[in-house]
């Protein structure tokens, strides 16, 4: 039974010693000095915020993108120790001993080293032959940019190595297609295909252009599968089914989970929090929770209420009123009410309670038991410390003349009523007799008399003068179409009135509430409404320094200048390889041209080259031409600064599209013994370029050793460029 054992165990393994050398070499050429230099370098200012928040388990929103990427490099700083305490603040910082830099910047090396035997991997399951791919992995490993950008706690690098192994995954998976379908080699690397494009757009949107373009690459494999008779109608099924699993639903699930982990792991509030809504707030620990906790659920009438506008832009406020009236007349002639004041003020204050009171009665207290308010009631509010009755009338608002004036109504003997009975319209319910709730219900305010509706004004420079404490304009807006944020207000604070005088209930409105109720919100509830920030809350595009168009990153006329050592000349630039930049757009615009050519010779039934070298052509055109195009053409597109970084996914594309055009011209166009000869001596002396080149540029890639001026002033190849040099 045990006479296997007689004979010793052997295992053979085949192994790729081009792989294993051009993965040795990335690791070196990428973490080489990682710690170097100890300070904070560009954009590290920026994401180490983030890191440091996570460090914390501080809530935050990052209108850059979803939130993989910065999990992934909050790992390293999880895995070295990090405590989160280090005042991002400036370019050049240097870092304080806590902060385990090599750590940090673990990842982005290793996912830069990696994408060097992924593009070798690529062009081998492209069917080129190793010595392409060979080319093309070099390449990969002597892009000073690529370096660079891989270097430091950024988030290319890792963008671009998911991009990377999502073609790869898809092309192995469609090469076991023919004679391995089903298998499980097969759905490995189907399902990889899933994972890897869902984690490339997780770590930034800029991974969808590339996500796009395999989902239309496969949807045309498909469409070729359909005309395959050999094929039944239950294996397409199959065959439908297995890739909207793999690259459709398995995708989306894995891209709410990176939401769930993040907002699982930042629990806490933090500085962001004011633009989300209250709902969204009062889930954190700490912050509106503290201030929420334990609020009764059902608005009722005599409930002391503060009302949130639920917009949030420019800034967050609440419904307010003081004793102030508006002035008799304004600066440009028109005149006013003389009202009492009712402004948006964007900071909590007793003079934001409102008490809704039912306007049949006179108490301003809670029934026992509270009789709650209802969608499409009518209510009045009156104003806590003042206590007035919320009002507006046909008299213009003071900075929106179209609209109305909001006021608390002052009884001035004159014939001017108060109209002050409003509707209650529940934005979000689910049901005509929904009942108004705390943080949970949206809520217009409609008024009975003239149908305008309470609105924060949001007009440019809609601060009020002097006379208004600089606070929010809020209006009656006439035309009420649609459902307009700034038309939306929410209940954040509430407590059940319990003091019919007046001075006892100034005394309540300090005080904290008592009852216990929970308003916890769902994960998709968050997960929805922190997407719709992500992708609509914009920054102030300012004008940067080292920002760039589109057209300047193609012949490389700019670069970005990442750190400057305080007194020597050593400094890293983002710079491309000159030599590298200049033949991928030489091979685009080879390919290109020779592209045109075959398909007007084939349109008159001349065919140049064997039909398996023409599909072979257009397949790896298909790859690499159009992920270059895909990741470069939307720039043209976008409304936001840009910045020469945006270009390097692009440029990966670009740089596998040399090998396959050197090789197709070596084996259809050199067809005699001589010109092969030149030609692979020509490409002998076109690397040798390629690799002094980066030799030339690696003391601004590598931040060492420091230059002297004359030597800094020698890599200034091009006028454009902003090589930082010290002045004497």
């Amino acid at each position: 039974m045990l006479g296997f054992l007689k004979e010793p165990v052997v295992v053979t393994a085949k192994i790729n010693v081009n792989l294993v050398a051009l993965t040795v070499m990335g690791l070196i050429s990428r973490l080489w000095g990682l710690c170097y230099p100890r300070a904070v370098v560009f954009d590290e200012v920026y994401y180490g915020q983030f890191v440091s928040l996570y460090m914390k388990r501080i809530f935050f929103v990052d209108d850059s993108g979803p939130p993989f990427g910065h999990m992934l490099l909050a790992l390293g700083g999880y895995l070295g120790g990090f405590d989160g305490n280090f005042l991002w603040n400036r370019i050049g910082a240097e870092y304080s001993m806590n902060v385990p830099v090599w750590s940090l910047r673990l990842l982005p090396a290793l996912a830069g080293a990696l994408c060097v035997p992924l593009a070798y991997q690529i062009l081998v399951e492209l069917h080129f032959s190793h010595c392409a791919a060979l080319g093309a992995a070099l390449l990969i490993l002597l892009e000073n940019s690529l370096i660079t950008q891989s270097r430091f706690m950024l988030l290319e690098s890792i963008l671009i190595f998911f991009i990377l192994l999502a073609v790869l995954s898809y092309l192995k998976f469609y090469n076991l297609q023919k004679h391995s379908a089903f298998s499980g080699s097969w759905w490995f690397w189907l399902l990889l295909t899933g994972v890897a494009c869902s984690c490339a757009v997780g770590v930034k949107y800029m991974g969808l252009f590339t996500y796009m373009l395999l989902l239309a690459i496969a949807g045309l494999h498909f469409w070729h599968m359909i005309g395959d008779q050999n094929l039944s109608n239950v294996s397409l099924l199959c065959h439908f089914l297995a890739r909207g699993l793999a690259l459709i639903i398995i995708p989306m699930g894995l891209y709410l989970s990176f939401f769930y982990v993040h907002l699982a792991l930042l629990y806490r509030s933090g500085p962001h929090d004011q633009i989300m809504t209250s709902a969204f707030q009062a889930s954190l620990e700490g912050g509106l929770a503290r201030i929420t906790q334990g609020q009764p659920l059902e608005v009722a009438y005599g409930s002391q209420i503060t009302l949130r506008n639920v917009l949030g832009k420019p800034m967050q406020c609440w419904l307010h009123s003081h004793t102030n009236t508006y002035p008799i007349r304004y600066e440009n002639g028109r005149g006013s009410s003389h009202q009492q004041q009712v402004t948006c003020y964007p900071f909590k204050d007793v003079n934001n309670w409102w008490i809704v009171k039912d306007p049949g009665m006179q108490q301003l207290v809670v029934s026992n038991p509270p009789r709650p308010v209802r969608h499409g009631h009518i209510v009045q509010l009156v104003h806590g410390i003042t206590t007035r009755y919320l009002n507006t009338h046909d008299v213009a608002a003071p900075l929106s003349p179209h609209s109305q004036e909001v006021s608390c109504y002052i009884d001035y003997n004159i014939s001017m009523p108060a109209q002050n009975l409003w509707r209650v319209e529940i934005v979000n319910r689910e049901s005509d007799t929904d009942v108004w709730k705390t943080i949970l219900s949206e809520v217009r305010f409609v008024h009975m008399n003239t149908s305008a509706v309470l609105k924060a004004s949001r007009l440019s420079g809609a601060s009020l003068p002097e006379w208004g404490y600089r606070q929010l304009e809020v209006v009656g807006e006439k035309l009420s179409k649609g459902y307009h944020q700034s038309m939306v207000w929410n209940v954040e604070e509430h407590r059940y009135g319990k003091s019919q005088e007046q001075k006892e209930r100034e005394v309540e409105l300090h005080s904290p509430t008592q009852m216990d109720i929970s308003k916890n919100l769902s994960f998709m509830a968050k997960f929805t409404e922190l997407q719709w920030k992500i992708l609509t809350l914009k920054n102030e595009d300012t004008e940067h320094k080292y920002s760039s168009s589109a057209l300047d990153w193609i012949t490389m006329d700019t670069n970005i200048a990442y750190w400057l050592h305080p007194t020597s000349g050593a400094q890293i630039h983002l710079l491309g390889n000159v030599a590298t930049w200049a033949s991928a757009n030489g091979a685009a615009l080879v390919y290109l041209c020779l592209s045109l050519w075959y398909l007007l010779r084939r349109r008159r039934k001349i065919y140049d080259i064997p039909e398996d070298a023409w599909q072979l052509w257009m397949s790896a055109g298909g790859v690499c031409g159009g992920g270059w195009a895909v990741n470069y053409l939307p720039f043209f597109l976008m409304e936001k600064t840009l910045f020469l970084y945006h270009y390097l996914p692009a440029l990966t594309f670009q740089i596998l599209l040399i090998p396959v055009v050197l090789q197709h011209l070596g084996d259809h166009l050199c067809r005699s013994v001589l010109l092969k000869s030149m030609f692979s001596a020509l490409i002998v002396a076109w690397l040798s370029w390629v690799y002094f080149v980066y030799c030339t540029f690696s003391p601004v890639t590598y931040g060492q050793p420091a230059l002297s001026l004359t030597e800094l002033k020698a890599l200034r190849w091009k006028d454009t460029w902003n090589i930082l040099i010290r002045k004497q």
